[in-house]
Formats: C-alpha cells, structure tokens, sequence
C-alpha cells in the first residue's frame, strides 16, 4: 500500500456514545427514498453479508438514504489507488436487528453469567444496538443512514484490517490499532483504518467507536458527534409495489 497523507494522520480518541442523550435529539425527518447502492457499480462494491451469512430476514441487497449514497460514491472516488469501498449493510429490517441484537446477547450473557444484567446489554449495546422501530430514537440501521463499510484491494479482495465484521471483541474498536501497533501486520491494520476513518469523516460521516466498519450521517448518533441540532433520518425502508399501487390510486402510503 503507498503511504498516503492519511496513514500519517492519527485517530483521535473517539468518546463513547451516551445513548439517552443521542436518543433525545429530536429527529426532523427530511424524507426521501432509499437508493440501491449496488447501483453505484462499480465504483462501489456490495456484499450484503448477512444475507450471505443466511440471517433470518436479512435482505440480499444495501439500501441507503440518497446523502448516504453520494457519500459513499465520494469516499470511494478518493481513497489511495488500488484501494475499494465495500459496503457490507446498510438498512436492515427490524426482524434482523432484532435477530441480532437477541442473539449477541444471549452468548453474553451464558460467556458472562457473573456480571450484572446492566453490565451485559451495555456490552452488547457497543456491537448491536438494541431493536426498535420508535419514529423519536429507532435504531440506526432501521433509518437509512448507517452504512458498514470495509477496504478492499483491486481486486475485490477484502483487506484484514485486525478484526473481521462484527467480531465483538476490543481489536473491532477503532483506535484499537493506534495504541497496539507494535509489528508490520499491526502498523498495516492501524493505516488501513486510518484510510477508511479519515475518508468517512472527511464526506461526513460519524463513526461508532466500539466497530471500526460503522458509520452514520443523518441518525442520531451522527448528529450528537457532528455536533448538530436534529438528525435527518427516522426509521424507513425501501419503497414496495402496495405502496406505489396506493400511491397511483390516490390513495395514502
């Protein structure tokens, strides 16, 4: 990989989120349909994994709010060449964040009976947010506006960076790399996150500091750390074909 001026530019240490003051951040939906993201081809690469992975009603496609899209597109128009922006998920139905979140918590809590229960689902919180579909805090996936991304080479060929996604384990937090690099592999995984990390911040994006591949712009959580009054996006889904035939007979969506 070249040397890019990003490899030289540290993460900062990122706060954690205080979830009840990011759900309290009122939430000014601006509309707008969700956008195919494998449209994007090839600029953009797609590989929904967990409808590869078989998860109970995960869908075989990345839908994303049009900012989000554009977003992305410019991230990837500006990485260091050789390099490709994977997108791994985007929105996801409730089902599967409820799968998710139902399942992560269950191995917690049989890996770590002797902790308390708070101490469990905060655990669990800081890989898989809890389900729900509330029009005033929905979970971020559910709106659109959460994207997890990763870097591949020429190729298409993922590029390890230290964790793979969704390993909830400490080497998945972003900065894990800026205090744990102390040999080739590692000083390689904490530049390649150094890439991604500056590329999504630069076009706007917000990311989750306990996962190095999750990033916002337009939730809640992305408006607590851009440090903005409202966030754009509540929960949403992609357009279906009852919803168009009511729409062409006049009637509500």
């Amino acid at each position: 990989m070249n040397v890019t001026d990003s490899t030289l530019r540290p993460i900062d240490p990122i706060a954690e989120p205080p979830w009840e003051a990011i759900a309290a951040i009122p939430i000014v939906d601006e509309g707008g349909a969700l956008h195919s993201v494998s449209l994007a081809a090839p600029m953009l690469r797609t590989l929904p994994l967990y409808h590869a992975l078989g998860v109970p009603g995960a869908v075989p496609e990345c839908w994303a709010r049009e900012a989000v899209y554009r977003r992305l597109l410019d991230v990837a128009r500006h990485l260091p060449d050789g390099l490709g922006l994977v997108v791994l998920d985007a929105w996801r139905p409730y089902v599967v964040q409820r799968h998710l979140y139902d399942t992560l918590l269950e191995m917690v809590e049989t890996r770590y009976a002797d902790l308390d229960e708070s101490d469990r689902r905060a655990m669990t919180r800081a890989f898989v947010s809890p389900p729900s579909e509330r029009r005033d805090r929905p979970s971020p996936h559910l709106t659109g506006g959460a994207v997890d991304v990763a870097l591949c080479d020429a190729d298409g060929l993922l590029l390890d960076m230290g964790s793979a996604f969704d390993e909830a384990r400490a080497a998945s937090h972003t900065v894990h790399f800026e205090h744990h690099a102390v040999d080739a592999d590692t000083r390689t995984y904490r530049d390649r996150r150094r890439i991604l990390y500056h590329a999504m911040v630069d076009a706007g994006f917000a990311n989750l500091p306990s996962e190095w591949w999750h990033y916002s712009y337009g939730d809640q959580m992305w408006a607590w750390y851009r440090g903005e009054s409202r966030a754009l996006f509540g929960p949403s889904g992609p357009d279906s074909l009852e919803a168009r035939w009511r729409r062409s007979l006049g009637q509500d969506a």
